[in-house]
C-alpha cells in the first residue's frame, strides 16, 4: 500500500506539470495533499497505550481497569489488584486456550506462560482471536503479539514446543518450577495450569507434570461435533487427577490416534469455544481471587442449554504413581486441615453475632427496627400540612355513641301518662 500511494504521489505531480492551463493545478495540489495525508497516516502504525503502574479505581475514560476495580467496590473481590501476582499457565493456544489468554490479559493477570507447537492456519479463521495477516506464524508468537498490544502490563512467556516428547516436557516443567516472577511463592512458579488441549496424549502429560509439581490444574475440551463442552477442577490428591477416570475409548485400549481419518475434522464453532472459555476463566478468577464457589466439574450442553454439574474424587486404584502419592499426603494432612476449617468456621460465626447488624456504607443506606418505638405519637405521621383540613375523620379516631340525656326519660313518661288519659275519656 505504501509503494502505491507513493506511486500515485509521482503521478500526479507528472499530471500537473504537463498542465499548461494553471487553473487545473489546484485540484490536483488538493488532491496530491490527501493522498500524502493516508500516506502519512499508514506510515503512523497502530496506537499503543502505555503500561499502568498500579491500579486504579477511579472512573475516567483513560483508566482501563476502573471497570476491574468495581468489583471491589461493590463486595465482590476484597482486592482486585492482587490479580497482578498470579502467574497461569495455558498449555494450547487454539479455540480454547487463545480466548482465554486473551480474557487474562484483559482482567490484568500479572504473567502468562503459553505453550503450542503449531502455526496459525487459514482454516482456523473460524474461531476467534487469530487473524488473517499472522497466517505462517507460530500460535505462540502470534499471540503475544496481539496480548502484548491490549495489555502491555502483562508478562508474557511464550513457548514453541511439544510438551509430549521428553524435551518439551522437561522444559515445560523447568518452566513451571520457574519463581523469577514471584519468589516467595510456595510450591511451583505458577498458580494454576489451564489444559485447552485437544488430544488425551497432552492431557496426560499436563497430568504428570501437576501431579509430580502438586500442581492445581483446570482442564477444558470441547465435542467433535461442537455443540458441547466441559471444565474439570484437578488438585492432586484431592481430587480426580486424569487418569484416575481415563475416557472410555482409551480405557478401552484404542489408540486416539488410529481414529483420525484423512480428509477428515472436527467441526468447530467459535460459540461453543467461547463459552467454554468463559467458564473456564471465570472459575479461574474465582479460585484465584477466592470468591464464589469454583466448580468442580462443569459441564456444557448448547443443544438444550444444559450445564451438569459433579465432583469426581481420587481412585485408589490409579495408574499414576504420582496421583497415588498425592492421595496418601492429603489423607494424613486431612485431621488439620478439618481442625482448621472448623475453628475458622466458629470464629466467623462469633465475629458475625457480635459485629452490628449493619454498618456504614457510601451509599447511606441504613436499616431501621420494624418495631415501634415507645412514646412516638401514632397519629403525628398522618398530621397535615398547615391551612389543609380533611373532610372525613379519620380512621384511627375512636368515635363513641353518645349516651341519651336524662331528660329523655321524663319525656317518655310524660307521653305515656297523656296517652292512658285520652284512652280513659
Amino acid at each position: 500500500m505504501e509503494v502505491e500511494l507513493k506511486e500515485t504521489i509521482d503521478e500526479l505531480e507528472s499530471l500537473k506539470q504537463s498542465l499548461t492551463d494553471p487553473s487545473y493545478r489546484y485540484p490536483i495540489d488538493k488532491l496530491k495533499l490527501r493522498v500524502e495525508r493516508l500516506a502519512k497516516f499508514g506510515n503512523s502504525g497502530p496506537l499503543r497505550r502505555s503500561k499502568v503502574k498500579d491500579m486504579s479505581a477511579e472512573v475516567v475514560d483513560s483508566n482501563p481497569y476502573s471497570r476491574l476495580m468495581a468489583l471491589q467496590r461493590m463486595g465482590i473481590v476484597q482486592n482486585y489488584e492482587r490479580i497482578r501476582e498470579y502467574s497461569v499457565a495455558i498449555v494450547g493456544i487454539g479455540g480454547v486456550g487463545s480466548v482465554a489468554a486473551e480474557m487474562l490479559t484483559r482482567c490484568g493477570i500479572g504473567r502468562l506462560l503459553l505453550y503450542d507447537y503449531d502455526k496459525v492456519e487459514l482454516a482456523n479463521m473460524n474461531r476467534l482471536f487469530f487473524r488473517p495477516e499472522q497466517v505462517g506464524m507460530t500460535k505462540t508468537d502470534a499471540a503475544v503479539q496481539t496480548l502484548s498490544d491490549i495489555n502491555p502490563d502483562v508478562v508474557l512467556e511464550s513457548y514453541t514446543l511439544n510438551i509430549t516428547t521428553v524435551q518439551g516436557f522437561e522444559t515445560f516443567m523447568s518452566s513451571l518450577k520457574n519463581k523469577s516472577f514471584s519468589p516467595n511463592k510456595q510450591g511451583s512458579g505458577v498458580d494454576i495450569v489451564l489444559s485447552c488441549v485437544d488430544n488425551y496424549e497432552a492431557r496426560m502429560a499436563v497430568n504428570q507434570a501437576c501431579n509430580e509439581l502438586n500442581q492445581t490444574w483446570m482442564e477444558s475440551g470441547v465435542s467433535e461435533d461442537a455443540v458441547s463442552g466441559h471444565i474439570q477442577l484437578l488438585i492432586p490428591g484431592e481430587t480426580a487427577c486424569f487418569a484416575c477416570a481415563p475416557p472410555l475409548v482409551v480405557a478401552s485400549g484404542v489408540d486416539e490416534r488410529t481414529l483420525k481419518r484423512e480428509g477428515v475434522c472436527a467441526a468447530s464453532l467459535p460459540t461453543t469455544m467461547g463459552v467454554v472459555a468463559g467458564l473456564l476463566v471465570q472459575n479461574t478468577l474465582k479460585y484465584l481471587l477466592e470468591f464464589g464457589q469454583v466448580s468442580p466439574y462443569l459441564g456444557y450442553n448448547s443443544l438444550k442449554d444444559y450445564f451438569p454439574t459433579m465432583e469426581m474424587k481420587p481412585n485408589p486404584q490409579c495408574s499414576n504413581a504420582a496421583c497415588l502419592q498425592r492421595q496418601k499426603e492429603y489423607l494424613l494432612a486431612k485431621p488439620a486441615r478439618d481442625a482448621a476449617a472448623k475453628a475458622k468456621m466458629e470464629a466467623e460465626a462469633s465475629s458475625s453475632a457480635e459485629g452490628p447488624l449493619h454498618l456504614d456504607n457510601e451509599w447511606d443506606i441504613s436499616v431501621v427496627d420494624d418495631d415501634e418505638p415507645e412514646g412516638i405519637d401514632i397519629k403525628s405521621s398522618a398530621a397535615l400540612p398547615e391551612g389543609l383540613t380533611r373532610e372525613l375523620p379519620s380512621a384511627d379516631e375512636f368515635h363513641t355513641t353518645p349516651e341519651a340525656p336524662d331528660s329523655a326519660i321524663d319525656d317518655i313518661e310524660d307521653l305515656r301518662r297523656q296517652l292512658d288519659a285520652l284512652n280513659s275519656s
